[in-house]
């Protein structure tokens, strides 16, 4: 059983593991899994939509000894939170919450379209690391990276998206950094949240 929203299409998903896919969780799903479920993957949850899925929730699957796997967006949260007591975190973003470096239920949340699950903002985390990464490459300054950061942490998280972020470069960054950042965000940003979203199906899929 996979819990997956607007992080990866179910088709894609479909080609990686065979699996029961399910919309992203909210609280109350993980106590009607059908009986015999011993797998259970969470990509994306619902955060202000709805009550998102609880610790308990969780536990209570670890009590009755099924693999719980977290990733991506919901599921790295939760990994991040649950990790010693069995929880299985993968990917980038649990690193980020795991470590502490990243914290907030924002960094994660996106507005989709309920009914085909396609996102339609980009969330937190994914401008942020690419951001990073610009700055660790020598496109922009960390400077300045960390002011462009703050202001997309103040914007309602429906309007974070490439295309405001291309407008506050060109707006507050001198034009040769501005130049060399926009370039770099066209050209070698990733997906963080969908290659999570790999990674923990691969993981799932062999056993890790």
């Amino acid at each position: 059983m996979i819990f997956l929203g607007p992080s990866l299409e179910h088709e894609r998903a479909r080609e990686i593991l065979d699996a029961d896919y399910r919309p992203p969780v909210k609280r109350g799903d993980l106590q009607q899994l059908p009986p015999g479920t011993d797998v259970v993957g969470i990509i994306d949850g619902v955060l202000l939509t709805d009550a998102a899925v609880g610790h308990r929730e969780i536990l209570a699957l670890l009590d009755d000894e099924v693999r719980v796997y977290g990733g991506g967006s919901m599921g790295a949260l939760r990994a991040a939170e649950l990790s010693d007591l069995g929880m299985i975190g993968v990917g980038r973003i649990f690193q980020e919450y795991s470590s502490g470096r990243v914290d907030g239920d924002d960094e994660v949340v996106l507005a989709y379209d309920p009914f085909t699950l396609l996102p339609l903002s980009e969330p937190l985390i994914n401008l942020r690391l690419n951001l990073e990464e610009a700055a660790a490459r020598g496109a922009a300054s960390r400077e300045s990276v960390t002011r462009l950061i703050s202001m997309l942490k103040r914007t309602y998280y429906p309007r974070r998206s490439y295309e405001l972020l291309a407008s506050m470069v060109r707006e507050n960054l001198e034009a040769d950094e501005a130049e060399s950042l926009s370039e770099y965000l066209v050209r070698d940003r990733v997906d963080h949240k969908r290659n999570d979203a790999i990674l923990l199906l691969n993981a799932v899929k062999c056993g890790c």
